[in-house]
Protein backbone atom coordinates (compact mmCIF):
# COMPACT_ATOMS: atom_id res chain seq x y z
CA UNK A 1 0.00 0.00 0.00
CA UNK A 2 1.35 3.06 -1.13
CA UNK A 3 0.83 5.63 1.63
CA UNK A 4 1.59 9.63 1.50
CA UNK A 5 4.75 8.80 4.15
CA UNK A 6 6.37 6.47 1.53
CA UNK A 7 6.18 8.71 -1.16
CA UNK A 8 7.81 11.37 0.50
CA UNK A 9 10.38 9.02 2.23
CA UNK A 10 11.28 7.84 -1.43
CA UNK A 11 11.27 11.58 -2.85
CA UNK A 12 13.57 12.50 0.03
CA UNK A 13 15.88 10.08 -1.11
CA UNK A 14 16.19 10.83 -4.70
CA UNK A 15 14.28 14.02 -5.35
CA UNK A 16 12.70 13.64 -9.09
CA UNK A 17 12.29 15.87 -11.79
CA UNK A 18 9.05 14.78 -13.75
CA UNK A 19 8.13 16.32 -16.37
CA UNK A 20 4.41 16.86 -17.30
CA UNK A 21 2.95 17.78 -20.52
CA UNK A 22 1.56 16.70 -23.62
CA UNK A 23 3.37 16.29 -26.93
CA UNK A 24 5.86 18.16 -24.86
CA UNK A 25 8.61 17.20 -27.87
CA UNK A 26 6.71 20.08 -29.51
CA UNK A 27 6.00 22.77 -27.28
CA UNK A 28 5.92 25.87 -27.46
CA UNK A 29 7.48 26.52 -23.94
CA UNK A 30 8.47 24.86 -21.09
CA UNK A 31 7.58 25.80 -17.53
CA UNK A 32 10.34 25.21 -14.96
CA UNK A 33 8.33 25.06 -12.09
CA UNK A 34 10.85 25.02 -8.23
CA UNK A 35 9.53 24.15 -4.65
CA UNK A 36 11.38 23.25 -1.32
CA UNK A 37 8.79 20.73 -0.38
CA UNK A 38 8.96 16.46 -1.01
CA UNK A 39 8.00 15.70 -4.30
CA UNK A 40 5.61 12.67 -4.83
CA UNK A 41 3.20 11.87 -7.73
CA UNK A 42 0.13 14.27 -9.23
CA UNK A 43 -2.19 11.73 -6.35
CA UNK A 44 -0.04 10.96 -4.04
CA UNK A 45 2.55 13.09 -1.45
CA UNK A 46 2.59 16.85 -0.47
CA UNK A 47 -0.70 18.67 -1.97
CA UNK A 48 2.20 21.81 -2.53
CA UNK A 49 3.81 19.51 -4.65
CA UNK A 50 0.36 17.74 -6.23
CA UNK A 51 -0.87 21.03 -6.70
CA UNK A 52 2.53 21.94 -8.80
CA UNK A 53 1.83 18.54 -10.95
CA UNK A 54 -2.00 19.65 -11.45
CA UNK A 55 -1.11 22.68 -12.94
CA UNK A 56 1.51 21.72 -14.86
CA UNK A 57 -0.91 18.74 -16.43
CA UNK A 58 -3.83 20.93 -16.92
CA UNK A 59 -2.06 23.78 -18.71
CA UNK A 60 -0.42 21.31 -20.97
CA UNK A 61 -4.08 19.55 -21.73
CA UNK A 62 -5.47 23.67 -22.41
CA UNK A 63 -3.12 24.45 -24.34
CA UNK A 64 -2.91 21.92 -26.72
CA UNK A 65 0.68 21.11 -25.94
CA UNK A 66 1.86 24.40 -26.46
CA UNK A 67 2.66 24.57 -23.14
CA UNK A 68 4.60 21.83 -21.00
CA UNK A 69 6.22 21.89 -17.62
CA UNK A 70 8.54 20.40 -15.53
CA UNK A 71 7.97 20.21 -11.58
CA UNK A 72 11.12 20.23 -9.60
CA UNK A 73 10.94 19.30 -5.84
CA UNK A 74 13.20 19.55 -2.70
CA UNK A 75 14.42 22.81 -3.88
CA UNK A 76 16.30 20.56 -6.57
CA UNK A 77 16.71 23.60 -9.28
CA UNK A 78 17.21 26.15 -7.18
CA UNK A 79 17.76 26.33 -3.49
CA UNK A 80 14.93 28.22 -1.48
CA UNK A 81 15.84 31.54 -0.86
CA UNK A 82 16.86 32.14 -4.32
CA UNK A 83 13.82 31.09 -5.75
CA UNK A 84 11.73 34.59 -5.64
CA UNK A 85 14.88 36.88 -6.92
CA UNK A 86 15.31 34.55 -9.61
CA UNK A 87 11.68 34.51 -10.52
CA UNK A 88 12.02 38.40 -10.37
CA UNK A 89 14.81 38.35 -12.94
CA UNK A 90 13.23 35.88 -15.55
CA UNK A 91 15.62 33.02 -14.59
CA UNK A 92 12.56 31.30 -12.84
CA UNK A 93 9.24 29.98 -14.30
CA UNK A 94 7.23 29.49 -11.67
CA UNK A 95 7.50 28.38 -7.82
CA UNK A 96 5.12 27.44 -5.04
CA UNK A 97 6.98 29.87 -2.28
CA UNK A 98 5.96 30.81 0.81
CA UNK A 99 5.50 34.72 0.60
CA UNK A 100 8.13 36.01 3.34
CA UNK A 101 10.90 34.45 2.70
CA UNK A 102 11.00 36.89 0.49
CA UNK A 103 11.03 39.73 3.20
CA UNK A 104 14.68 40.03 3.23
CA UNK A 105 14.09 41.34 -0.31
CA UNK A 106 10.95 42.82 -0.29
CA UNK A 107 10.26 43.98 3.16
CA UNK A 108 6.59 44.31 2.02
CA UNK A 109 5.68 40.56 1.00
CA UNK A 110 6.11 39.95 5.10
CA UNK A 111 1.98 40.73 5.35
CA UNK A 112 2.30 37.03 4.14
CA UNK A 113 3.13 35.63 7.69
CA UNK A 114 1.69 38.90 9.86
CA UNK A 115 0.81 37.05 13.31
CA UNK A 116 -2.85 37.43 14.17
CA UNK A 117 -3.59 39.43 11.29
CA UNK A 118 -5.43 35.88 9.32
CA UNK A 119 -6.91 33.66 11.52
CA UNK A 120 -9.11 31.57 9.16
CA UNK A 121 -9.01 29.90 5.50
CA UNK A 122 -12.13 32.31 4.79
CA UNK A 123 -10.44 35.48 6.49
CA UNK A 124 -7.20 34.89 3.88
CA UNK A 125 -8.71 33.72 0.59
CA UNK A 126 -10.88 36.70 0.74
CA UNK A 127 -8.24 38.90 0.50
CA UNK A 128 -8.34 37.85 -3.43
CA UNK A 129 -10.87 40.48 -3.98
CA UNK A 130 -10.61 42.63 -1.44
CA UNK A 131 -8.68 46.09 -1.72
CA UNK A 132 -5.92 44.53 -0.12
CA UNK A 133 -5.28 41.91 -2.97
CA UNK A 134 -5.50 44.17 -5.70
CA UNK A 135 -2.82 46.15 -3.67
CA UNK A 136 -0.48 43.14 -2.83
CA UNK A 137 -0.83 41.80 -7.01
CA UNK A 138 -0.51 45.33 -7.78
CA UNK A 139 3.02 45.64 -6.00
CA UNK A 140 4.05 42.25 -6.43
CA UNK A 141 3.34 42.72 -10.36
CA UNK A 142 5.89 46.06 -10.33
CA UNK A 143 8.34 43.63 -8.81
CA UNK A 144 8.28 41.15 -11.43
CA UNK A 145 6.14 38.38 -9.63
CA UNK A 146 2.47 37.50 -10.33
CA UNK A 147 0.24 35.31 -8.23
CA UNK A 148 -0.93 32.13 -9.98
CA UNK A 149 -2.99 30.26 -7.21
CA UNK A 150 -3.50 31.73 -3.64
CA UNK A 151 -3.10 29.03 -1.12
CA UNK A 152 -3.06 30.10 2.80
CA UNK A 153 -2.47 27.24 4.82
CA UNK A 154 -2.57 27.42 8.85
CA UNK A 155 0.42 26.66 11.01
CA UNK A 156 1.16 25.13 14.44
CA UNK A 157 4.14 24.56 16.82
CA UNK A 158 6.26 21.12 16.64
CA UNK A 159 8.33 20.97 20.19
CA UNK A 160 11.65 18.85 21.47
CA UNK A 161 10.35 19.50 25.23
CA UNK A 162 7.52 21.57 26.23
CA UNK A 163 4.16 22.27 24.43
CA UNK A 164 3.97 25.97 23.02
CA UNK A 165 0.47 26.89 23.62
CA UNK A 166 0.59 30.76 25.20
CA UNK A 167 3.10 32.95 24.51
CA UNK A 168 4.86 32.61 27.64
CA UNK A 169 5.26 29.64 27.18
CA UNK A 170 8.38 30.13 24.60
CA UNK A 171 10.25 31.88 27.52
CA UNK A 172 13.78 30.83 26.94
CA UNK A 173 13.38 28.62 24.39
CA UNK A 174 14.80 28.73 20.76
CA UNK A 175 11.73 28.75 18.04
CA UNK A 176 11.74 28.99 14.67
CA UNK A 177 9.13 31.07 13.41
CA UNK A 178 8.84 31.60 9.81
CA UNK A 179 9.21 35.58 9.12
CA UNK A 180 10.37 37.88 10.82
CA UNK A 181 7.30 39.78 12.36
CA UNK A 182 6.70 36.46 13.78
CA UNK A 183 10.15 36.58 15.41
CA UNK A 184 9.54 39.96 16.92
CA UNK A 185 6.56 38.35 18.66
CA UNK A 186 8.80 35.71 19.62
CA UNK A 187 11.77 37.78 21.24
CA UNK A 188 8.59 39.53 23.35
CA UNK A 189 7.40 36.58 24.82
CA UNK A 190 10.60 35.78 25.87
CA UNK A 191 11.97 33.25 23.35
CA UNK A 192 15.28 32.90 20.99
CA UNK A 193 15.34 32.86 17.24
CA UNK A 194 16.12 31.21 14.56
CA UNK A 195 15.94 31.93 10.61
CA UNK A 196 15.40 28.85 8.50
CA UNK A 197 13.32 27.82 5.67
CA UNK A 198 10.87 24.75 6.84
CA UNK A 199 13.21 22.08 4.78
CA UNK A 200 16.17 23.08 7.07
CA UNK A 201 13.98 22.60 10.30
CA UNK A 202 14.62 18.64 10.44
CA UNK A 203 18.03 19.20 11.16
CA UNK A 204 18.03 22.12 13.06
CA UNK A 205 15.90 20.04 15.86
CA UNK A 206 17.23 17.51 15.46
CA UNK A 207 21.00 18.57 16.60
CA UNK A 208 19.54 20.88 18.96
CA UNK A 209 20.29 24.43 17.27
CA UNK A 210 16.26 24.74 17.86
CA UNK A 211 14.15 23.36 20.38
CA UNK A 212 10.84 24.60 18.44
CA UNK A 213 9.48 25.31 15.19
CA UNK A 214 6.41 26.75 14.24
CA UNK A 215 5.38 26.25 10.71
CA UNK A 216 2.47 25.02 8.82
CA UNK A 217 0.28 21.72 9.27
CA UNK A 218 1.83 20.00 5.99
CA UNK A 219 5.36 20.99 6.34
CA UNK A 220 4.85 19.74 10.07
CA UNK A 221 4.24 16.40 8.39
CA UNK A 222 6.39 16.47 5.33
CA UNK A 223 9.68 17.15 6.69
CA UNK A 224 8.97 14.34 9.69
CA UNK A 225 8.87 16.66 12.44
CA UNK A 226 7.12 14.44 14.84
CA UNK A 227 10.57 11.86 14.55
CA UNK A 228 12.41 14.76 16.64
CA UNK A 229 9.56 16.43 18.53
CA UNK A 230 7.73 15.35 21.75
CA UNK A 231 4.92 18.24 21.65
CA UNK A 232 2.85 19.61 18.76
CA UNK A 233 0.52 22.34 19.29
CA UNK A 234 -2.53 22.20 16.55
CA UNK A 235 -3.53 25.06 14.56
CA UNK A 236 -6.65 22.90 12.99
CA UNK A 237 -9.19 24.72 15.26
CA UNK A 238 -7.37 28.55 15.87
CA UNK A 239 -4.10 29.53 15.16
CA UNK A 240 -2.52 32.79 14.91
CA UNK A 241 -0.06 31.53 12.44
CA UNK A 242 -1.15 32.31 8.79
CA UNK A 243 1.31 31.72 5.46
CA UNK A 244 0.36 33.41 2.24
CA UNK A 245 2.10 30.53 -0.01
CA UNK A 246 0.77 30.66 -3.50
CA UNK A 247 1.98 29.80 -6.95
CA UNK A 248 3.89 32.62 -8.37
CA UNK A 249 5.55 33.32 -11.60
CA UNK A 250 7.84 35.20 -13.22
CA UNK A 251 6.17 38.20 -15.02
CA UNK A 252 8.92 38.65 -17.17
CA UNK A 253 8.21 34.74 -18.37
CA UNK A 254 4.35 35.16 -17.97
CA UNK A 255 4.31 38.66 -20.37
CA UNK A 256 6.29 36.75 -23.48
CA UNK A 257 3.62 34.34 -23.53
CA UNK A 258 0.54 34.91 -26.23
CA UNK A 259 -2.41 35.94 -24.76
CA UNK A 260 -4.34 32.02 -25.06
CA UNK A 261 -1.49 30.84 -23.29
CA UNK A 262 -1.38 33.69 -20.71
CA UNK A 263 -5.52 32.60 -20.22
CA UNK A 264 -4.93 29.10 -19.71
CA UNK A 265 -2.46 29.42 -17.04
CA UNK A 266 -4.35 32.33 -15.06
CA UNK A 267 -7.38 30.09 -15.26
CA UNK A 268 -5.60 26.84 -14.60
CA UNK A 269 -4.43 28.61 -11.42
CA UNK A 270 -7.18 30.25 -9.90
CA UNK A 271 -9.49 26.68 -10.32
CA UNK A 272 -6.69 25.09 -8.25
CA UNK A 273 -6.87 27.25 -5.59
CA UNK A 274 -10.06 25.13 -3.87
CA UNK A 275 -7.55 22.11 -4.22
CA UNK A 276 -5.23 23.94 -2.25
CA UNK A 277 -7.71 24.88 0.52
CA UNK A 278 -8.66 21.68 1.09
CA UNK A 279 -5.47 20.03 1.25
CA UNK A 280 -4.71 22.66 3.57
CA UNK A 281 -7.28 21.95 5.72
CA UNK A 282 -6.90 18.25 5.28
CA UNK A 283 -3.38 18.74 6.69
CA UNK A 284 -4.37 20.55 9.79
CA UNK A 285 -6.56 17.50 10.92
CA UNK A 286 -4.10 15.03 9.92
CA UNK A 287 -1.52 16.44 11.65
CA UNK A 288 -2.50 15.42 15.05
CA UNK A 289 -3.36 11.97 13.94
CA UNK A 290 0.59 11.81 12.47
CA UNK A 291 2.04 13.45 16.33
CA UNK A 292 -0.15 11.57 18.42
CA UNK A 293 0.45 8.16 16.53
CA UNK A 294 4.47 9.04 17.13
CA UNK A 295 3.83 9.37 21.09
CA UNK A 296 3.86 13.20 21.29
CA UNK A 297 1.65 15.02 23.58
CA UNK A 298 -0.91 17.21 21.63
CA UNK A 299 -2.21 20.44 22.01
CA UNK A 300 -4.72 22.79 20.64
CA UNK A 301 -5.39 26.74 20.74
CA UNK A 302 -8.51 28.43 21.53
CA UNK A 303 -9.21 32.06 20.18
CA UNK A 304 -8.10 33.47 23.91
CA UNK A 305 -4.92 32.07 23.32
CA UNK A 306 -5.03 33.40 20.16
CA UNK A 307 -5.63 37.05 21.16
CA UNK A 308 -2.81 36.60 23.57
CA UNK A 309 -0.22 36.24 20.67
CA UNK A 310 -2.46 39.11 18.49
CA UNK A 311 -1.71 41.52 21.17
CA UNK A 312 1.46 40.98 21.58
CA UNK A 313 1.83 40.82 17.40
CA UNK A 314 -0.18 44.64 17.19
CA UNK A 315 2.30 46.31 19.76
CA UNK A 316 5.56 44.81 18.08
CA UNK A 317 5.71 43.13 14.92
CA UNK A 318 2.37 45.30 13.03
CA UNK A 319 3.77 48.40 13.88
CA UNK A 320 7.07 47.83 13.09
CA UNK A 321 5.68 46.12 9.85
CA UNK A 322 3.80 49.76 9.07
CA UNK A 323 6.47 51.92 9.72
CA UNK A 324 8.67 50.09 6.79
CA UNK A 325 6.96 51.73 3.84
CA UNK A 326 4.13 53.59 2.88
CA UNK A 327 3.41 50.29 0.40
CA UNK A 328 3.55 47.85 3.71
CA UNK A 329 1.54 50.91 5.89
CA UNK A 330 -1.11 50.41 3.40
CA UNK A 331 -1.39 46.81 2.87
CA UNK A 332 -1.90 46.64 6.90
CA UNK A 333 -4.77 48.75 6.78
CA UNK A 334 -6.34 46.89 4.18
CA UNK A 335 -6.11 43.72 5.26
CA UNK A 336 -7.35 44.87 9.02
CA UNK A 337 -10.71 45.77 6.90
CA UNK A 338 -10.92 42.21 6.22
CA UNK A 339 -12.91 40.40 8.76
CA UNK A 340 -12.71 37.37 10.19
Amino acid sequence: MLTRRHVLASALAAPAVLRMGIGTAHAAITLKISHQFPGGTIDKGDFRDRLCRMFAAEVAKRSGGEIAAEVYPNSSLIKTNAQFSAMRKGALDLSLYPMPYAGGELPETNIGLMPGLVTTYDQGLRWKNEPVGKALTDFLADKGILLISWVWQAGGVASRSRPIVAPEDAKGLKVRGGSREMDMVLQTAGAAVLSVPSNELYAAMQTGACDAGITSSTSLISFRLEEVAKSLTSGAGASYWFMLEPLMMSKAIFDKLPKNQQDVILAVGAELEAFGRKGAQDDDVEVAKVYEKAGAKVSALDAATVGKWRDIARDTAWKDYSAKTTTAANLLKLATDVAA
